[in-house]
């Protein structure tokens, strides 16, 4: 009797978990996020730590010391803090309380952590929340891309800081020359825009304008506002070029949040009793970092824990410690700001509706008083 099994379509397992999926998930791509985020968390949580062995795991985290743990967390706030920092510095000056800029900055962290691709569309909702705030359009999505750029620089600088100092005692790592290929490429990009902005405004807008004039479904006008958007936006850069003091508060501000990072996860790896020296640390951290600006899960998930475990067993932790100490601190440091940052994009949508609402109060208000006013006497 023949086996059915040979003349299966070998295409049929493969649209049999198509359809299953779909049929959980649905159309609607937040739901398909959150169970994406849900089977990652059940991976990182328990699948993993299956790797150094059950029994070694649990009996470190029966010695972990909660005190290094509370640290860790506390280092993290400030980096998030400094974060915020970095942003208003970039922003005109007096553009808004750091207050509102932070949760600004921990609502788009929380949309990065959880779409796809997550650094676009977490810079789509910080466009859209700064300019709610009364921010110029071309100010904010300046601030973003300088944030943003400027920030993935210091991280590479750092990197071959710590490199400089770890090779001649670690010995040199193959992936050591993709970091620093992929943070070449980067500073090259930056230079590059930086120079077509400044020294071929002319030119960027034209070409902006010929972009924009050829997309489908764009109102009216909708070149001549890249135009003018193309302007700001180099004259905002020339204006930060002439001023030395805001780059280095910016540059000063990008590495606390990165340091201040690198020393929570230096924190939660002391908890599980090993003090990692601080050039490992920083090849392992920046290595981890620079290679998850690639965009391919959302905050990096999974490239930074592949990243780090092994490099740091290769800078002298077992892998033991190195799975559990990575796993606590990207509990802080990617898991824990997406509730935190979804409780600050409802309070700024609640202080917005209040602001609007007290605006129209004092509108009808003064409405009220001039309909009631008596009409002025000619003498």
């Amino acid at each position: 009797m023949p086996d059915d099994t040979e003349h299966a379509d070998p295409g049929a397992g493969a649209g049999w978990a198509a359809s299953l999926w779909r049929r959980v998930a649905g159309e609607h791509p937040w739901r398909r996020g959150m169970l994406l985020i849900l089977l990652a968390l059940v991976v990182e949580y328990l699948v993993l730590p299956q790797i150094a062995g059950v029994s070694s795991s649990l009996h470190l985290l029966g010695r972990v010391n909660l005190g290094y743990v509370a640290l860790g967390v506390g280092l993290e706030v400030a980096s998030l803090a400094s974060y915020a920092e970095l942003t208003r510095a970039m922003l005109p000056p007096g553009a808004n309380r750091f207050s509102r800029i932070w949760r600004i900055d921990l609502s788009t962290l929380a949309v990065s952590h959880v779409l796809p691709g997550g650094t676009a569309g977490g810079d789509g909702l910080g466009y859209r929340l700064l300019t709610n705030e009364g921010i110029s359009g071309g100010d904010a999505g300046l601030a973003l891309g300088i944030q943003g750029i400027g920030s993935a620089l210091v991280l590479n600088a750092i990197l071959w800081v710590a490199l400089v100092v770890s090779i001649p005692l670690t010995g040199f790592q193959p992936i050591y020359a993709t970091a620093a290929i992929l943070g070449a490429v980067l500073l090259g990009v930056f230079g590059a825009v930086v120079a077509l902005l400044t020294r071929g405004e002319d030119r960027a807008a034209t070409v902006m304008c010929r972009i924009v004039g050829r997309l489908p479904l764009l109102p009216p006008g909708a070149a001549g506002a890249a135009d003018r958007a193309v302007h700001h936006i180099a004259e905002r850069i020339r204006d930060m070029a002439a001023d030395p003091a805001l780059i280095r508060r910016a540059v000063a501000w990008a590495a606390a949040n990165w340091l201040l990072d690198a020393a929570s996860l230096f924190v939660f790896i002391a908890a599980f009793g090993h003090i990692e020296n601080p050039d490992g640390l920083l090849v392992a951290y920046g290595l981890a970092y620079v290679l998850a600006a690639i965009p391919v899960t959302p905050g990096g998930l999974g490239v930074v824990e592949g990243v780090l475990v092994p490099s740091l067993v290769g800078f002298g932790a077992t892998r033991a410690v190195a799975i559990v100490a990575v796993l606590g601190y990207r509990l802080v440091n990617f898991w824990l700001p997406i509730p935190v940052g979804a409780g600050a994009y409802l309070s700024l949508r609640a202080g917005r509706r209040e602001r609007t609402k007290r605006m129209e109060e004092l509108e009808q208000a003064v409405n009220q008083a001039q309909t009631a006013a008596p009409p002025l006497q000619r003498s």
